[in-house]
C-alpha cells in the first residue's frame, strides 16, 4: 500500500512538474511587449543574446540554498528593455540589480535561487524572460540540478502486523556515505505509535536502531511514517513509512450501484477476510444513516472467512440523481466494518401529455 502511495506521491510530482513548464510556456507575449512593437526603437532593433540557456547547478545536497546568475547581453542596435521575468514552483528569478534598460553592447543577469528539499530527486525548472526583442520576446530558460543525499538507510518501508511480537518490526539501520559523523537528535512517528531510545551526544558514522511498537496506538494508525532527526549537513532528516496489515479486508470496500430504483433490491456479494487466518464470526449488517435497506441473503463460509450475498434496497429519490451510504459488518467481537455505497437512479423518460380541446 505504502509503494502505491509512494508511486502516486512521485506521480502527482510529475504532474506538478509539467504543469510548471506549461505554465512558463502560457503568456508568453505580455501587454506590455504589445505596445513595444508599436512604438519600435527609432535608433535600431534590440536583441538578447545569453551566454547559455540555462544553469546546471551539478549534484548538490539537499536542504541548502542555490543561487546562480545567468548573463546575458544586448547585441542589437536599439535599447532593450526586460518586461518581465516569470518564476515557477519555489524558484525564485530577478534581475542583479533590478535594472530593465540595457544600451548595445551593455549586459546584464537573471539571478535565480531555489531550496533544495530533504530527499534524493532529479530537479528542473522552466521560466520565461520577456523583453522587446521582436525576434526572441520571451527566452526559455532553465535550471537544473540533482539532489542526492550522503545518508541512507533501510528498510525503505517498515510493514508491520499487528499479531506479532513489537508488531513484527524490524531494526532501523542508518549509515553515511562520506566517512562523516553524524548524531540522531529525533525519532517521532504518526499517532506516537513507534518509539525507540536515541542519544543525541552520540557522533558514528551508523547507527541500529530498535523501534519499540505501541499496539493500542497502531490499531488506530495503520499507516504513517516515521521521522528521524539527523546532524549530517548533506542529510539531516531520515523519512520511513510504515504500513501495518489490517486484521480484515472486505471484497470490495466500496460498492457503486448503477440504474437503482426505489425499494427495489440489487443484490451484491462481499468477501470478508482475515489477514491472519483467525476465526470470526458475523452478526449482521447495519446501514449507518438507515436510509439504505439491507438484508443478507445468503453466508457462506470461504477460506479465512465468509462470502456474503447481500440484497440492497435504495431510498426514495426524493427528485435527486443519487444516493450515498456506508454500512456495518457487525462482527461477533464488537468490531464494525465499513462499507460505503453510492447508487445512481435511473433515469425515467418525462411522460407526455396530449391535451384535447
Amino acid at each position: 500500500m505504502c509503494s502505491a502511495l509512494l508511486y502516486v506521491v512521485a506521480c502527482s510530482g510529475l504532474v506538478w512538474l509539467i504543469g510548471c513548464r506549461q505554465k512558463a510556456q502560457m503568456n508568453v507575449e505580455p501587454k506590455a511587449l504589445t505596445a513595444e512593437k508599436k512604438a519600435p526603437d527609432p535608433n535600431g532593433a534590440p536583441k538578447i543574446t545569453f551566454t547559455k540557456l540555462g544553469h546546471d547547478f551539478g549534484v548538490v545536497p539537499p536542504n541548502k540554498l542555490h543561487k546562480a546568475d545567468i548573463k546575458f547581453t544586448n547585441t542589437g542596435k536599439g535599447t532593450l528593455k526586460i518586461i518581465k521575468v516569470s518564476g515557477c514552483c519555489g524558484v525564485v528569478t530577478k534581475l542583479v540589480g533590478n535594472k530593465t534598460e540595457y544600451a548595445p553592447g551593455e549586459g546584464g543577469a537573471v539571478r535565480v535561487e531555489w531550496r533544495s528539499g530533504s530527499q534524493s530527486m532529479p530537479f528542473a525548472r522552466d521560466f520565461i524572460v520577456h523583453s522587446n526583442d521582436r525576434a526572441n520576446p520571451a527566452t526559455k530558460l532553465t535550471v537544473k540540478a540533482k539532489v542526492v543525499l550522503k545518508v541512507t538507510w533501510e528498510p525503505k518501508v517498515l510493514n508491520l502486523v499487528l499479531d506479532e511480537e513489537n508488531a513484527g518490526s524490524e531494526n532501523i539501520a542508518i549509515k553515511c556515505t562520506d566517512d562523516g559523523p553524524f548524531s540522531i537528535t529525533s525519532f517521532k512517528s504518526t499517532g506516537d505509535c513507534i518509539a525507540a531510545d536515541i542519544d543525541p551526544s552520540v557522533e558514528a558514522t551508523k547507527f541500529v536502531l530498535k523501534p519499540n511498537v505501541n499496539a493500542e496506538k497502531l490499531h488506530e494508525n495503520l499507516k504513517g511514517r516515521i521521522i528521524i532527526g539527523l546532524t549530517h549537513p548533506h542529510g539531516n532528516v531520515a523519512i520511513i513509512p510504515f504500513d501495518v496489515l489490517p486484521k480484515y479486508k472486505i471484497i470490495p470496500q466500496f460498492l457503486i450501484v448503477f440504474n437503482a430504483e426505489p425499494g427495489k433490491p440489487i443484490v451484491r456479494k462481499i468477501s470478508v477476510l482475515n489477514n491472519y487466518k483467525q476465526e470470526f464470526g458475523i452478526e449482521s449488517l447495519t446501514s449507518k444513516t438507515g436510509t439504505l435497506g439491507i438484508e443478507v441473503l445468503n453466508k457462506r463460509q470461504i477460506t479465512n472467512g465468509y462470502q456474503l450475498e447481500v440484497a440492497l434496497s435504495p431510498p426514495a429519490s426524493e427528485g435527486k440523481m443519487k444516493f450515498m451510504d456506508e454500512f456495518y459488518i457487525n462482527l461477533d467481537s464488537g468490531e464494525k466494518l465499513p462499507v460505503r455505497c453510492n447508487g445512481y437512479y435511473k433515469k425515467t423518460k418525462p411522460s407526455t401529455t396530449i391535451k384535447y380541446r
